[in-house]
């Protein structure tokens, strides 16, 4: 027996500023199965029960050892039969970007890729971190898994992804270096499922709030939902929500086709 299944997954740019704009109903009215998040910047302990144990959730956190910095969490309306937070590399663990839950059908890793626009130091450090997370998936998929990976990776991968890609070329976020890890991970078999399954289509997933850009939609396609090549005829829909605000990134999503227990 099988059934569809809603993942999504959206960069809050923080759980605590997007709790006030009515998060919850939101989570509410839409019931996804699985719902992953970015940027919480928080920790469970700051947080009210209803953010850790919304109705018919339960959840699971990575958070930063700095405050108010990064983190992810996954709300799921089925437990994990495995979580794990972080690598097994400290300098990136510490910052909360990784948290993978093991299911019967999929293992799932909600990532938050980090930025490389703050100058030469941290741009070889999201270089690196692409580089180890993807040696790490690549391991999980030698023991023959199916893996879906999802979240903010930071960079729009073609020129169809952003609404301004000749001034943005030497901008990170669509240096060459970063765009070509997305050419390996593609090469390597995980697909990119919204282009997948929407040819040319064009919208974004993020738009710079200090420019007012998103009223304008100049904005990027960094957020993306990557699935094992043998799991793509399961996936029925990818989706981007450019309705949904609260923050200045959109959920985005897919539909899929799996076990009923998952």
């Amino acid at each position: 027996m099988s059934k569809i299944i809603r993942i999504l997954s959206w960069n809050v740019n923080g759980v605590r500023a997007v709790y006030k704009k009515g998060f919850l109903d939101w989570l509410d009215q839409e019931q996804p199965d699985i719902l992953c998040i970015q940027e919480t910047k928080a920790s469970p302990e700051q947080l009210p029960d209803k953010l850790i144990t919304p109705n018919g959730y339960r959840s699971y956190w990575s958070s930063a050892v700095r405050k108010g910095y990064s983190g992810v969490a996954i709300y799921t309306k089925k437990p994990a039969l495995f979580s794990k937070e972080g690598m097994g590399q400290l300098e990136f663990d510490q910052e909360g970007r990784f948290l993978q839950l093991d299911f019967e059908s999929f293992v799932l890793i909600n990532v938050y890729f980090p930025n490389g626009k703050m100058g030469a130091e941290r741009l070889k450090f999201k270089l690196d971190f692409y580089d180890t997370f993807l040696g790490y998936i690549e391991k999980l998929r030698e023991q023959n898994r199916n893996i879906i990976f999802l979240g903010d990776v930071n960079t729009a991968h073609q020129e169809i992804d952003l609404a301004r890609p000749k001034e943005n070329s030497k901008v990170s976020g669509f240096f060459a270096r970063e765009r070509e890890w997305i050419d390996r991970a593609v090469a390597t078999g995980y697909i990119d499922t919204f282009r997948s399954l929407n040819g040319n289509l064009i919208q974004y997933s993020w738009w710079d709030m200090k420019s007012g850009a998103r009223s304008r939609n100049i904005g990027w396609r960094i957020d993306y939902v990557f699935v094992t090549s043998n799991l793509e005829k399961h996936v029925k829909r990818a989706f981007i929500l450019t309705e949904i605000e609260g923050s200045d990134h959109c959920p985005v999503g897919i539909d899929l086709e799996t076990q009923a227990n998952f």
